[in-house]
């Protein structure tokens, strides 16, 4: 299965593609429908709060008066922890037992209003934030809800900012139409990248990305940033570091829209025993794949094949290429991804000269991934010696 994270702020419109989502068959787990299931009269959760709050947190029928409960818990950070303490396990718990009845084919799709706030985007395949700018969503709020406006502008104030929900956003689908446009944007997501998401995840099958340079892009960095935190969830402390790496991690330099991620690990049987968890995650490996192109040591000039070893894996995602080396730690291939990509963001010539390379060897490849990468590689033997002095430049300075 994959996990698709959605969230929106309040009055965005995350309902109408909650909607869509479940009509094309999605298993729909809805964040605020547990956190009323788990405190509902009889329950341990409303036992809970009633021995940490009183009983005037109940309604004269026994159900749990919200307000009463927010004028108590939400007078001090202590208090507010009191109540978290209480509600989120029982959340987290139920969450994961109706994951557990999801079908192994399933798109899961979790409707979580604080999703940002929670930091809890890592978690998730792909995070899909619905959202409309703030006078909008005001006037959705009082019009459609009768909400009062100095309220509707206070709860959109209490949550995250659209910057912070860009941030960790992977699809951004924009309200600011009817809400028929943005049902057939959610369906368009839905048939054109999410079906064949989990597909891909299901058969264990990476998705190429674009053999063709652009323009560089500062979204890359931002994806960067993502990628990075997804695969800290995936792989924990099975990793001793996560990097983002290859041309899309230097700004001003044009790319392949690919990124390029390095995973350091222990040792390459650390690699191996991470294969299917990094593909459950959403990044197959390729077996292909077992090294890098072993370059000469700069000081000897003699060549270890054994220390080039690698594992690689791509995306199962049809809408985002990236590449993940996973090296192990020490290695010259994994200290060489970093400090390259540090060479060339703090060396404008030498960045200037890789892109002639670049376009060089895409026009001489004529569409064909493997001569473009063999292209460069005469280029990066040299590169690597030209790095290890200046590495050591900076050692003595």
């Amino acid at each position: 299965m994959i996990r698709v994270g959605l969230s929106g702020g309040i009055g965005a419109g995350k309902s109408t593609v909650a909607k869509t989502f479940v009509e094309r068959g999605g298993f729909h787990i809805d964040a605020d429908k547990i956190a009323r299931e788990v405190v509902e009269p009889g329950t341990p959760g409303l036992t809970q709060l009633v021995e940490a709050f009183g009983d005037d947190i109940l309604a004269a029928d026994g159900t749990l008066d919200r307000p009463a409960l927010a004028a108590r818990a939400f007078v001090d950070d202590e208090s507010r922890q009191k109540l978290n303490s209480i509600t989120h396990p029982l959340v987290g718990a139920r969450t994961q037992e109706l994951l557990a009845e999801a079908p192994s084919n399933a798109i899961v799709v979790q409707d979580i209003p604080l999703l940002v706030e929670g930091n809890m985007a890592p978690f998730f395949h792909l995070v899909v934030i619905v959202g409309a700018d703030e006078e909008l969503r005001v006037q959705r709020l009082t019009e459609l809800r009768g909400m009062p406006e100095d309220d509707a502008r206070a709860r959109i104030r209490a949550q995250a900012t659209d910057e912070q929900r860009r941030a960790v956003a992977d699809v951004w689908l924009d309200n600011s139409g009817t809400p028929d446009d943005l049902a057939d944007a959610a369906a368009h997501l839905w048939d054109e990248r999410l079906v064949p998401y989990e597909e891909n995840v299901r058969s264990r099958t990476i998705v190429p990305g674009p053999l063709a340079l652009a323009d560089p892009e500062p979204a890359w960095a931002a994806t960067g940033v993502r990628l990075v935190n997804r695969l800290w969830a995936i792989v924990g402390d099975k990793a001793s570091a996560i990097d983002h790496i290859g041309s899309t991690a230097v700004p001003g330099l044009i790319a392949k829209p690919t990124i390029d991620i390095q995973i350091t690990v222990a040792d390459l049987d650390v690699a191996d025993a991470l294969a299917d968890v990094l593909a459950d995650g959403g990044f197959p490996r390729n077996p292909e794949t077992t090294s890098d192109r072993p370059k000469p040591d700069p000081e000897t000039g003699s060549v270890d094949n054994g220390l080039w070893g690698k594992r690689f894996h791509g995306s199962a995602d049809p809408g985002r290429s990236v590449n993940v080396h996973v090296r192990a730690q020490g290695s010259p291939g994994g200290r060489f991804a970093v400090e390259f990509r540090d060479w060339l963001r703090s060396d404008a010539a030498a960045r200037d000269e890789y892109a002639e390379i670049k376009l060089a060897a895409m026009a001489a490849a004529d569409g064909d991934r493997d001569a473009y990468v063999a292209a460069k590689e005469p280029w990066f033997d040299r590169a690597y010696a030209r790095v290890a002095a200046w590495r050591a430049g900076r050692r003595e300075t």
